[in-house]
């Protein structure tokens, strides 16, 4: 596995002359772990080479998507796309992976790189594998070392570029393909072993070639994986570490590696993005009352649609009846699980859109999102932690827990961000980082916990309103009427943070008051709303750009219809994950993964022709 992912990760960076990109951060895990999931929901029993070109297939046609929407752009633009791609058919493998529970089952904790499954056939048909590809490397690898002096000089010196790219991609394909086919998607291994390959090369000139650093890649690889399952081991003692799958591990030590490189990335990207991107509409900025209660109408329409669908489908007139107390009990008790759902949905999505504008305010990051810079997962994992390790379920130490861990998060990110200013992408890709880390250990502490209660860890992960009570609005609704209030106290001076570094001084603003206040206020919000329904990613990101497209960057305006966007988002979210699938229920999270990652990658499209 060490060897695969390590010569996979190597072959990648070589190419793309980019230390960050990787089969987890260019989709290829995730694209191959989906195929397989694919072809494992048919009840069909794959060999180790069928499966092998199924997840072959998978990861290449994930790889070439990101290929295609980042093309002429920048290495970091890449690996966002990459990485947003992977949080996407990560989100739809979850999907398939809850509805089809019994057929899936072995793939739960094969999902996160186990290699507790894997028997000696596997090992021996992947070692055929990985010979074969390190033989093509090192009777070719002459023609990496030609093409790092660049396209031009490698075209003048006789070398067909075109093709040998292909032939390279292929291989890396192959070798990341080959490795989830035995033992899933061992996390960040293809990141990190080159990165610390090319670290011993600054010692030993000899490794600076491309053969050479494939080869200690390799071994670097082979190092992280079972220094990984031994402190596995260690730390956790006893029958706990094997239920644990070993990519757990590598996820947090790769998270902390994303992180780091992160630092150094300079991402090209214009700060004043936000107000130099074409926004609003003629109707917007003519009528913006308008259009705001018209929204507000077309909220009331969705949630009186959400409240009628499901799985038990109800008229107008049961409603009435219930009212009027003379409807059937399986009127009332679908109506008295399904109400609060569609209340706490709607709560809840205003409260992370106005969470998602007021962080893209305050950066001036249109790629800003509480779930995507790993906020929401820290508070997810503070809340799992108060009911795994103190056994605690009343509301307000989830809160307390939450909060805290969002707050540990959010200063991590911003600490690591700002530094020599607020950089969108390295903002995200450090966010990306955090929120892997934040997942990985989510799942520990569930599985730790409970390890045969691994759904439970996906739905929580998922974003899910199922169980939810009345009482549990009373908290969202405190927290959506402070960041009201503080809508009113900031819009004008948000207005001015948003255009660049010196107006604001000269007119006055403080900046970092404001950012402070701002950020604690977004940071409450997600709490609240993670500790009531889960970890919920996208909206954040989408329902602030959806106003800011129709009515422009005014933050008097935009606020308001950001909240109500976002309330219809996850409205129609968990009303379609309730009846789409009926009786199976897909997570509101996953719906607005899927609704959200595509909208992230035509944003990043969006930006590079603005810019």
């Amino acid at each position: 596995m060490g060897v695969a992912l390590g010569g996979a990760g190597a072959l990648m960076q070589s190419l793309t002359r980019n230390a960050l990109a990787s089969p987890d951060t260019l989709a290829v895990n995730a694209g191959a772990y989906l195929s397989l999931t694919l072809v494992a929901v048919t009840g069909v029993t794959l060999s180790f080479l069928s499966g092998t070109v199924v997840a072959f297939i998978g990861g290449l046609i994930a790889a070439g998507v990101v290929v295609t929407l980042s093309r002429g752009s920048s290495p970091v633009r890449l690996v966002l796309a990459g990485s947003v791609l992977a949080m996407g058919l990560s989100a739809l493998t979850t999907v398939f992976l809850l509805f089809n529970s019994f057929e899936t089952q072995s793939l739960v904790a094969w999902g996160s790189g186990s290699l507790g499954q894997i028997g000696i056939e596997g090992v021996l048909q992947l070692a055929v594998v990985v010979g074969a590809v390190l033989v093509v490397v090192f009777l070719t690898g002459h023609k990496l070392d030609v093409m790092h002096l660049g396209d031009d000089a490698a075209s003048s010196l006789g070398l067909n570029v075109p093709v040998w790219r292909i032939v390279f991609v292929l291989l890396s394909v192959l070798l990341a393909a080959s490795a989830v086919t035995v033992a899933g998607p061992i996390a960040f291994v293809g990141l990190c072993a080159p990165v610390l390959a090319r670290i011993a090369a600054r010692w030993v000139a000899e490794l600076s070639h491309a053969r050479s650093m494939f080869l200690m890649s390799m071994i670097v690889g082979i190092i992280l994986v079972v220094g990984s399952d031994v402190i596995l081991r260690a730390v956790i003692p006893g029958s706990g570490s094997v239920s644990i799958p070993t990519g757990i591990a590598t996820s947090i030590i790769g998270a902390i590696f994303l992180v780091v490189l992160a630092q150094g990335v300079n991402s090209g990207f214009d700060s004043d993005s936000l107000v130099t991107m074409k926004n609003g509409t003629k109707l917007g900025f003519e009528r913006p009352r308008v259009i705001i209660g018209a929204t507000a109408v077309l909220l009331v329409l969705c949630v009186g649609g959400a409240i009628l669908v499901g799985d038990t489908v109800l008229f107008t007139g049961d409603v009435v009846n219930y009212l009027n107390n003379v409807a059937p009990p399986q009127v009332e008790i679908v109506l008295e699980s399904r109400v609060p759902r569609v209340i706490v949905a709607c709560l809840a999505g205003a409260c992370l859109a106005l969470a998602g504008a007021f962080l893209q305010g305050t950066t001036r990051n249109p790629l800003a999102d509480p779930g995507v810079l790993g906020v929401s997962g820290g508070a997810g994992v503070g809340a799992v932690f108060a009911l795994t390790v103190l056994h605690k379920s009343d509301f307000a130490t989830l809160v307390v827990c939450a909060g805290l861990s969002a707050l540990v998060v959010g200063l991590l990110l911003f600490g690591l961000a700002g530094r020599g200013g607020f950089d969108q992408a390295r903002m995200v890709v450090t966010g990306i980082g955090i929120a892997t880390a934040t997942q990985a250990l989510t799942t520990c502490l569930i599985v730790v916990s409970d390890p045969w209660n691994r759904t439970m860890a996906m739905t929580w992960l998922s974003g899910s309103t199922s169980g939810v009570t009345l009482a549990q609005i009373v908290p969202m609704v405190v927290c959506l009427v402070l960041g009201s209030a503080a809508c009113v106290y900031v819009v004008r001076d948000l207005d001015v943070i948003q255009i660049d570094d010196n107006t604001p001084r000269i007119l006055g603003v403080n900046v970092v008051r404001h950012r402070v206040i701002l950020v604690l206020i977004a940071l409450i919000l997600v709490t609240v709303t993670t500790v009531t329904i889960g970890v919920i990613a996208f909206v954040g990101l989408v329902a602030p750009h959806v106003a800011r497209l129709i009515i422009g960057t005014r933050h008097v305006l935009l606020l308001p219809l950001a909240s109500l966007t976002g309330a219809i988002l996850v409205v129609c979210a968990d009303a379609l994950g309730r009846t789409i699938l009926a009786p199976g229920q897909i997570p509101a999270g996953l719906a607005t993964a899927m609704i959200g990652c595509p909208y992230f990658l035509w944003l990043l499209i969006r930006m590079r022709k603005d810019a």
